[in-house]
């Protein structure tokens, strides 16, 4: 298959170019500044003023876009809000529009977003069919997401919505960075603990998108975190007992506030979300166990 991807430079984009490649598909990336690529993996150019994408893709088959302002690099300032929306509406109307324009409308649009939807809460557990809060900003910022997107569907394709949990890899994501206060012996239960925390192993979001792929049953959205959720105090102990680093330094809600502004409801605040799509439809997790999820990505 022939599959556009906007994103694909990104955390998750690197990690599925690679094993659609690996697969055989045509791999074309969407990106600013297109450089060469070898085999059946190239480049073409978007959202740059001269660049006309729609005619290098006629005759893609799947679309995927993971493009966006990354939300954990930065204090969320209203600037900075102002472009983690923004980046996402403009890479899914751009998208849209080269859909338009194609003689012959790509199979699927299967577009990123996060369990954010749902907002947080210590003691529901949220499927697909839950609705969104629309209560903070990442809830109200997915579901202005997911609208847009969702008018793929006008041009008759076929579209998923990726609503991804914490997504686990050593080199890159939230664990870096989660992983830092037990490297420095200076681990602990991050807030009140009892949050819960829907995580995915990289290796299961890449496999998950492409059972996706492959599946016409799939439509609308489609929750990406395992299938066991933990709280935030089980993950920290599962962290610890694995990097042999103690976990005895808890670090109050009151002090991440302060720290991190509103990015930190995304640590002292959760929601347990499950994958019942992605279970339904069969796919079989590698990684169902946080425990063996770490011990997979620092072997």
């Amino acid at each position: 298959m022939m599959i556009a991807i906007a994103g694909g430079t990104g955390f998750v984009g690197k990690a599925l170019v690679r094993d659609l490649v690996q697969n055989g598909h045509e791999v074309i990336v969407l990106t600013r500044k297109p450089s060469n690529g070898t085999g059946k993996f190239r480049y073409v150019q978007w959202l740059t003023e001269h660049s006309n994408p729609a005619s290098a893709l006629e005759g893609t088959d799947i679309f995927i876009n993971l493009a966006g302002e990354s939300i954990n690099s930065g204090r969320w300032t209203d600037q900075r809000k102002k472009r983690i929306l923004d980046s996402r509406l403009a890479a899914v109307r751009e998208l849209l529009s080269i859909m338009t324009k194609m003689k012959r409308k790509p199979q699927a649009f299967i577009n990123a977003s996060a369990i954010g939807f749902y907002g947080t809460s210590q003691d529901k557990t949220f499927t697909e069919k839950d609705p969104g809060s629309g209560e903070d900003f990442l809830s109200k910022t997915v579901i202005a997401w997911e609208q847009e997107a969702a008018k793929a569907e006008e041009l008759g394709v076929r579209t998923v919505f990726c609503r991804f949990g914490i997504i686990l890899d050593k080199r890159e994501g939230a664990l870096s960075k989660m992983i830092f206060p037990y490297q420095a012996f200076i681990g602990g239960t991050m807030g009140s603990g009892k949050q819960w925390m829907s995580w995915i192993h990289i290796e299961d979001v890449v496999k998950g998108i492409e059972f996706v792929m492959a599946n016409r049953n799939f439509n609308g959205p489609v929750n990406f975190t395992a299938p066991a959720p933990v709280t935030m105090n089980e993950f920290g102990k599962s962290l610890s007992e694995l990097l042999r680093r103690p976990h005895w330094l808890p670090v109050p809600g009151f002090a991440l506030r302060i720290l991190l502004g509103e990015m930190s409801t995304l640590v002292i605040e959760g929601q347990r979300v499950l994958p019942n799509e992605l279970l339904k439809h069969g796919y079989d997790f590698k990684y169902t166990e946080l425990k063996i999820a770490l011990k997979n990505i620092f072997s």
